[in-house]
């Protein structure tokens, strides 16, 4: 529009005379009039110029200057386009690889689901009494006997530590005691014979409480590894066989139950399905059962062996101890290998003793 009013401006006729002059007009008037037509913009010329004007997303580069041929123009729409372009396709992709992670994590979820509602189902019947569950007779007996035997030799182990920590504070007391002789002995000549003699036997049961101290703790270290790592080991896989039998009987008593339904396609593709994940669990537990029946021969080969080692070590460094013998008390350390620690190593920590 604004060309249009230009062309209007520079095309204008003026009148005039036949000398060349100019028209007589008011020269106020003519002169205001030529500026407004020239330059001047009404309001309602200048809105429509504001609306109409260029968008600046069909803003183009021009190349050669201005009037340039169109060969040179290049659309900022075009850029534009292709770095959205490269931006929507990374996205994308994202986008699929977390939808990928999504799915899986999904069926992760609804296998774990499912296979928790099974066995769940079959508990719930095994307590009520409405499910039968899979039982070996032997296998469990030998079951109940492990679990037992930890128990009573857990109480072993507590007892004989309390005896180690009650026997560590007689020997450190006897020690505190021998010094006190010793040094009465020093300062009380009247009676250092007495506090001599005294001050000997105190220190001669210190080292000996040593020695049997040292016995006892090779006892209490034997006796937790056989608890709390060989037999733990052994009962952790019976936890595992004990859940592949739930998880077995759970997938045979719903194959069992198809089985007694109709048997059109669907159902029969239902049972194949059902079939398979049978057999599945079934070797599953039946490798359980022989990993437990291993190791629980195992485990009572190596309880007998550490046992009856650690229990001749108790009774001899005990009656050594006790009968004063102390050159059979050494010789039993000897026989079965331990070294003394330097004095005060056993001592508990402060943490220990609050």
């Amino acid at each position: 529009m604004t060309d249009s009013i230009m062309s209007k401006a520079a095309t204008m006729e003026i009148p005039i005379n036949s000398n060349g002059d100019s028209r007589t007009l008011g020269e106020d008037d003519g002169l205001e009039q030529a500026r407004q037509v020239q330059w001047g913009l009404d309001e309602k010329d200048l809105q429509q110029v504001m609306v109409s004007g260029p968008n600046l997303n069909e803003t183009s580069i021009v190349s050669g200057g201005y009037g340039g041929t169109a060969e040179g123009i290049i659309p900022t729409s075009s850029i534009k386009g292709s770095s959205m372009h490269h931006s929507s396709s990374s996205s994308m992709m994202a986008e699929e690889a977390a939808r990928g992670v999504a799915v899986e994590k999904f069926d992760m979820m609804k296998k774990w689901g499912l296979n928790t509602y099974k066995c769940t189902k079959q508990l719930i019947s095994e307590r009520f009494g409405r499910g039968s569950r899979t039982v070996d007779l032997e296998l469990e007996a030998q079951i109940e006997v492990l679990r037992d035997t930890k128990r009573k030799y857990e109480s072993v182990l507590r007892l004989a530590r309390a005896l180690t920590n009650h026997f560590y504070s007689m020997v450190q007391t006897q020690h505190a005691l021998g010094d006190t002789f010793a040094d009465l002995s020093q300062k009380s000549p009247e009676l250092r014979d007495e506090f001599g003699y005294n001050a000997e036997t105190q220190k001669l049961l210190y080292k000996n409480g040593e020695t049997l101290l040292g016995a006892i703790n090779f006892f209490v270290s034997s006796i937790n590894t056989l608890v709390n790592k060989t037999m733990e080991d052994t009962l952790m896989t019976i936890k595992m066989y004990e859940n592949a039998r739930l998880e077995f009987d759970a997938y045979r008593a719903d194959l069992e139950e198809l089985n007694m339904g109709p048997r059109d396609a669907v159902t029969m593709a239902r049972i194949e399905a059902a079939q398979q994940q049978y057999q599945i669990h079934k070797d599953k537990y039946e490798r359980l059962r022989s990993d437990v029946t291993i190791k629980l021969k195992f485990l009572e080969e190596n309880k007998v062996k550490v046992m009856h080692k650690q229990l001749l070590l108790f009774h001899n460094a005990i009656s050594a101890y006790f009968a004063g013998n102390q050159q059979q008390l050494e010789q039993t350390l000897k026989q079965f290998n331990i070294k003394l620690k330097p004095p005060g190593a056993d001592k508990p920590s402060w943490l220990e003793e609050q």
